[in-house]
């Protein structure tokens, strides 16, 4: 997983609550485990018309919003299913950072298993920053995640961040890694169970075989 550090970008306004994972990545994106390509699907429902052409008043659609590094949203941004696609197709467009008053839990989760930063952000602020998003001149902010600031036109603002997460962003973390930490101690667990229970190592060497 590629570390989050700072993030200088275009920020997109998208004034929706509720946008939950169907929206972001509709089901019949769902035929692959690969994540490459799946950009081409992220908000395909508002994103193009029915003839598959861009929608141009859609803001993704649009320079230089295109180019987007970061989407600010409303309330209960990526409810709905747990598809972890739905970050995936984020990533894949470009998306590393989302603002929102709130996220569903799952989606909160995912994104951080994935190298995205999700901050919440009380609904005036939000407010703030969308207007500024939405004025080219103003569009582009820079996300300091150690020092917890966002560099915007109207100044500096603060957030906060679980550290565990914050630690596992900044060092690039996912799952997988933070199990790797602990491969010595697994190494150890199985030795010991080779040589007090060797039965159950033994059916478990059948199984695999």
């Amino acid at each position: 997983m590629e570390p989050f550090r700072t993030l200088t970008g275009i920020a997109a306004p998208l004034p929706i609550a509720n946008i939950d994972t169907d929206l972001l990545l509709s089901a019949k994106f769902l035929k692959t485990v690969s994540r490459a390509g799946l950009g081409k699907g992220l908000f395909h429902a508002i994103r193009v018309d029915d003839e598959g052409r861009e929608r141009r008043d859609f803001i993704l659609n649009r320079e230089p919003w295109r180019q987007a590094r970061i989407l600010i949203a409303l309330d209960n941004f990526g409810c709905g299913s747990s598809r972890e696609h739905a970050p995936w197709a984020l990533l894949d467009f470009g998306i590393r950072c989302i603002m929102a008053p709130s996220f569903a839990d799952i989606f909160y989760g995912n994104c951080f298993k994935n190298g995205i930063l999700p901050i919440a952000l009380p609904r005036a602020t939000i407010d703030l920053l969308m207007a500024e998003a939405a004025d080219p001149a103003t569009a582009t902010m820079t996300i300091d995640l150690a020092a917890g600031t966002i560099a915007h036109a109207g100044g500096v603002l603060d957030f906060t961040l679980d550290a565990q997460r914050r630690e596992r962003l900044l060092g690039g973390i996912d799952d997988i890694a933070q199990a790797l930490t602990f491969e010595s101690a697994i190494a150890a667990q199985e030795a010991r169970t080779r040589d007090k229970a060797p039965w159950l190592a033994d059916a478990r060497l059948a199984r695999a075989g």
